[in-house]
């Protein structure tokens, strides 16, 4: 067995990745850490979809990191999942227990993956607030002033990747990134896919049953607590929604239907970037969603002994 070994389970919303990462996790004796940008905050639970009751098996509680771990209101970035992911890594390696990391934020396993130094450049918001109001031309324009080896990295597939090549390129202009060392991790990466048809009635079904869950009541409490309308939108959709529906903007029906749409097409952008992933050069082994749990599994357990990454017995 690899010493570093990583199981990746990844999906788009609504495709079953926490039951599925739980179920092999028991059979590997493994541990899941969560890449999910929104599970990490605490007090955000239906909203966020955490499902903490999938992770008990039987009589066995599958251990879990990177959930509940911040208080809301705060922010979390990129470069601080990573920072957390390889500590929650290098404990349970040193437990002698499988690593498995499972969500659907595609940008926080990319940066596992692939490493990427360039998380650790920090938004510059009054930069952006200036070259957002520029054209795509101006926006290449300047960023061809910089040093050549501080543009290497510059995507300019939109003005939105535009700004954050500038921002990084000017931040390379004043400081040094310091080089983190990590272990070299050999990963295998599952993927589990949907037709769009069930993949769009498994979230509308999902979302009917966290709404009659109390998903409405938990957004009162956040806001209760002090967590601004603002802010709930920066958490993403569910809040967002919602913040607007307790705030009169729009009705009971028109959120369901609006919430139920938006959901959807996150959906697709998750699954859009999982596909640039593997333009990146990621293998991603997809599985269909729609199978029993225990034909994935098997599935899943067939693919780690023939890739001979873990020691698993068929």
């Amino acid at each position: 067995m690899n010493q570093n070994p990583l199981v990746i389970i990844l999906g788009a919303t609504a495709s079953g990745k926490t039951k599925l990462a739980v179920q092999i996790a028991k059979e590997l004796n493994g541990e899941i850490i969560s890449s999910d940008s929104r599970q990490v905050f605490k007090s955000m639970d239906i909203g966020t979809g955490k499902d903490l009751a999938e992770y008990q098996v039987g009589n066995t509680r599958i251990p879990y990191h990177l959930i509940n771990i911040l208080e809301p209101g705060e922010r979390y970035n990129v470069d601080a999942f990573k920072n957390d992911f390889y500590s929650s890594y290098q404990s349970i390696i040193e437990n002698k227990k499988i690593p498995i990391l499972c969500g659907g934020t595609g940008m926080y396993i990319h940066s596992i993956l692939q490493n990427q130094l360039y998380t650790a450049v920090p938004v510059n918001i009054v930069l952006r607030t200036k070259l957002e109001v520029l054209s795509r031309y101006d926006l290449i324009q300047k960023l061809s002033d910089y040093p050549v080896q501080n543009i290497k990295h510059a995507d300019r597939s939109s003005n939105k990747r535009l700004i954050r090549a500038i921002e990084i390129a000017e931040y390379l202009n004043h400081h040094e990134i310091p080089s983190i060392e990590r272990p070299e991790i050999e990963p295998i990466v599952f993927g589990l896919k949907n037709e769009v048809e069930r993949t769009r009635s498994n979230i509308l079904i999902r979302l009917e049953q966290r709404l009659q869950n109390g998903m409405v009541e938990e957004v009162k409490n956040l806001l209760a607590m002090g967590v601004s309308k603002e802010m709930l939108v920066f958490y993403g959709l569910e809040y967002k929604f919602i913040a607007s529906y307790l705030s009169g903007d729009i009705n009971y029906e028109d959120l369901k239907v609006k919430l139920g749409n938006a959901i959807c097409q996150f959906a697709k952008r998750q699954n859009t970037f999982f596909r640039k992933m593997e333009k990146d050069g990621v293998k991603i082994n997809w599985l269909d969603a729609s199978l029993p749990i225990d034909t994935l599994k098997r599935q899943v357990l067939e693919l780690l002994a023939e890739n001979r990454i873990l020691n698993v017995k068929i």
